[in-house]
């Protein structure tokens, strides 16, 4: 995909992730796409103007009020003779004023008055990204139809670790290759909202033991980027899993059954949700507050247990109107594949049912691929050997013809 002959207005803001807008401009202009860049007041604290306009060839703008292009009414036409705006950082202070409107500054003047796509790649500290009201501006600023590119988990500035990082340059830079590659029409899940679990769940036992599994969230990974790709609006709900996160999803990191209800809970409402992790059955009533030791005779201690919540058969259970109308589970069975299947289909109430065989073996906890067997009411498929990027792909193309038949 080629960006020859696209004009880009970067809008840069002032965190420290503001230096990863020089590599930015340059993959741009690499492969023939033009930049115009403005920096906010803060982002000047980060990076020179003097710099960013030796690489565009162009002013770097700031100022609101200047008289030469403001004699034109400038903030309108920035805003408009661009093809794509790009916010990167977008920190919590710039997404804020975006979800609330306001246009005090040339930025924000120019984000307010556009009617051109905006694409934001949000940074800042892992608390402020947690923030509820950082959470609100996002769901405004997701239903005003503003597009967003990370942020991902990793090493802040501040010597903090977690969500919030800056996506890189490169993953910014394919979200408006992609931007541009689907510009001919709408994706076939564009605007649709799906919630996506993966990974294993962690139940305490003490501060240093848990029940756990081998869920490695390769399959929940590989299926939330194939819906994102196709234009979806994804919620990843993860437990601790070992495999990379989603590009293009809002990540949303957990670590107990209890803690991942209620953030299922909290990412809906949802036109589909699709239950791939692998949640505990089981947690300890009473986690111990310290570390549970062996006394001298080495009996076990008695450790009482209670059931999780059953995450799947209550959404599955949500009256008309809270319930997506798409509710897809993931069974794990270690024998009697389809026998055990369709009791779980029937007993969570959940619209399809993929299942998979997972005895020790088999190499699917945790390996590239698996064998699924489909459920949808009464039909039965086998898809036989699969990579799990190729069930992805093959459930997101089903999923979006089930909503283009639906409407």
């Amino acid at each position: 995909m080629t960006l020859a002959g696209k004009h880009i207005l970067l809008i840069v803001s002032g965190g420290i992730a503001a230096y990863k807008s020089i590599t930015l401009i340059r993959l741009i202009q690499k492969v023939g796409g033009t930049v115009q860049a403005i920096l906010t007041e803060g982002a000047k604290q980060f990076v020179s103007p003097l710099t960013i306009a030796t690489l565009t060839g162009r002013p770097a703008l700031s100022e609101l009020f200047d008289l030469t292009r403001e004699t034109e009414i400038g903030h309108i036409e920035l805003s408009r003779s661009a093809d794509l705006i790009v916010v990167a950082p977008a920190t919590a202070h710039i997404l804020a004023r975006m979800a609330n409107g306001l246009a005090d500054d040339l930025a924000t003047t120019c984000l307010l008055a556009t009617i051109t796509p905006v694409l934001a790649a949000p940074a800042m500290n892992v608390r402020m990204w947690e923030a509820p009201a950082t959470r609100r501006n996002m769901e405004t600023l997701r239903r005003d139809g503003i597009a967003f590119v990370g942020p991902n988990e990793g090493d802040m500035a501040c010597g903090e670790f977690g969500l919030g990082r800056m996506a890189e340059p490169e993953e910014i830079f394919e979200a408006i290759e992609a931007h541009f590659a689907r510009s001919g029409g709408p994706l076939p899940l564009e605007g649709k909202r799906v919630v996506v679990t993966s990974g294993p769940t962690r139940e305490p036992i003490d501060p240093v033991r848990y029940i756990s599994n081998a869920s490695s969230g390769r399959q929940g990974s590989a299926i939330a980027e194939a819906l994102a790709a196709r234009g979806a609006i994804v919620k990843f709900v993860t437990g601790p899993a070992e495999f990379a996160r989603p590009k293009g999803c809002e990540i949303i990191a957990v670590e107990t059954a209890i803690e991942m209800e209620a953030a299922v809970s909290a990412a809906l409402p949802a036109d589909a949700a699709i239950f791939t992790a692998a949640v505990a059955d089981w947690r300890v009533v009473e986690p111990a507050g310290l570390k549970l030791k062996k006394d001298a005779s080495g009996t076990p201690p008695e450790i009482e247990f209670t059931a999780n919540p059953d995450i799947l058969a209550s959404v599955s259970r949500l009256p008309g109107g809270e319930r997506p109308s798409l509710v897809i589970g993931f069974a794990a069975e270690t024998g009697n594949l389809e026998t055990h299947a369709r009791n779980k289909l029937a007993r969570k109430g959940c619209d399809w049912l993929l299942a998979n065989d997972v005895s020790p073996g088999t190499g699917v906890f945790g390996g590239t691929d698996t064998r699924i067997l489909f459920l949808d009411g009464p039909e039965a498929e086998d898809w036989g050997e699969l990579s799990k990027i190729a069930v992805a792909e093959r459930l997101a193309d089903r999923i979006a013809n089930h909503f283009a038949t639906e409407s």
